[in-house]
């Protein structure tokens, strides 16, 4: 439905132009917009109008007119002023407020299009008459991307997205819960990796600098036509999932590159289970505090390197070698073996899923 605020502005345009005072009121006769002293109207003449069969009716210096949404009248309009001028810009408002009537319709509507496109409710056939008549190309690379607020949604995300991606580049924007904005890009043929995650830099970027809000950006695969556009959202919503449990100091995940957190995302938590209990014999050991854990994180990112991984932690070589060895005591793991590490690291994934089940 069309804000109050919005007519108000239309008929103030209106009037700047033909210096002639327009009113538009519901069916009850309450006024939503107007541009003079609405309380000059006589008791029973909007009521009298409402009631009556005709469309349009000139009772002394007020020329009013019904304005229809397809068959079903939605406002009544009040154009104030003498002669046929007034009517006829009269006429013209009722033309401006249909039109919007009809625009914020279909911006509704593409709106609920998308939901229930993304969330696979619609029928194929449905998928196909609706986009026709909503004018959206069928065929057309797409990749959808979930953006989600770290902490409470700012309702400025969506307004800054807005500004940025437009319907008229093949871009939608609508949301399907409280907590992300999902953007349906349109995308050009062979669109590679590196461009799809340049799009996502630029969308943390530009909310972080507008609006102060830290935001995460996760995003599917490219999908060809519209009736696919349901997987890339589907591919969203696991990357952004596995982003937040298995990589959370990353701001743009991608669905192709989540490695192995996809594997242990769909493992059976009894599985989980077992895996754990074999490598860590039913606990997990106290002596993996959160120094370790730096410690062990720090020497997979430095490929197993001890002499950089001491340089980045800014101590000696030998206590870097210590703790390990503390660490494979523990575990019975020595770290600095490839097929230790693979095995701790994998473990360490598994212990984070499982924890962010329990939390669920």
């Amino acid at each position: 439905m069309i804000s109050n605020q919005v007519i108000q502005t239309s008929i103030d345009e209106l009037k700047g132009i033909t210096k002639i005072d327009f009113g538009v009121f519901d069916l009850y006769g309450e006024e939503l917009a107007a541009t003079f002293d609405v309380s000059e109207i006589e008791e029973g003449l909007l009521s009298g109008f409402i009631e009556s069969p005709a469309d349009s009716q000139v009772i002394g210096t007020h020329h009013l007119l019904k304005v229809y949404d397809e068959e079903e009248v939605k406002f009544i309009l009040d154009a104030r002023g003498l002669g046929d001028d007034a009517y006829t810009m009269g006429r013209v408002a009722v033309c401006q407020l249909q039109n919007l009537i009809v625009a914020y319709k279909e911006q509704f509507d593409r709106n609920n299009f998308f939901q229930n496109l993304i969330l696979d409710n619609l029928l194929l056939v449905d998928i196909y008459n609706r986009a026709k008549r909503l004018h959206i190309v069928d065929i057309q690379p797409r990749v959808v991307y979930l953006v989600e607020t770290v902490g409470e949604k700012d309702s400025m995300v969506d307004e800054l997205m807005k500004g940025l991606f437009s319907s008229q580049n093949g871009d939608f924007i609508t949301a399907v819960d409280e907590n992300n904005v999902v953007l349906i890009k349109a995308v050009k043929e062979g669109c590679d990796i590196e461009e799809l995650e340049q799009t996502a830099r630029v969308i943390i970027d530009m909310i972080n600098a507008e609006a102060m809000v830290n935001v995460r950006v996760a995003f599917g695969g490219c999908v060809k036509e519209l009736k696919d556009v349901s997987k890339s959202y589907k591919e969203a919503k696991m990357a952004a999932e596995v982003g937040q449990i298995f990589y959370p100091e990353k701001k743009v995940i991608a669905y192709q590159q989540l490695g192995i957190g996809r594997l242990i995302y769909q493992l059976p938590i009894n599985l989980c289970k077992m895996f754990i209990d074999e490598i860590f014999g039913g606990e997990f050991p106290e002596e993996l505090d959160e120094e370790t854990l730096m410690t062990v994180d720090k020497f997979f990112e430095n490929n197993l390197n001890v002499s950089e991984t001491a340089r980045h932690l800014f101590v000696h070589r030998n206590t870097l070698v210590y703790r390990m060895e503390k660490l494979q005591k523990a575990t019975g793991l020595d770290i600095r073996v490839f097929e230790d590490a693979l095995t701790l690291k994998i473990a360490l994934m598994v212990v984070n899923y499982m924890k962010h089940l329990e939390e669920m």
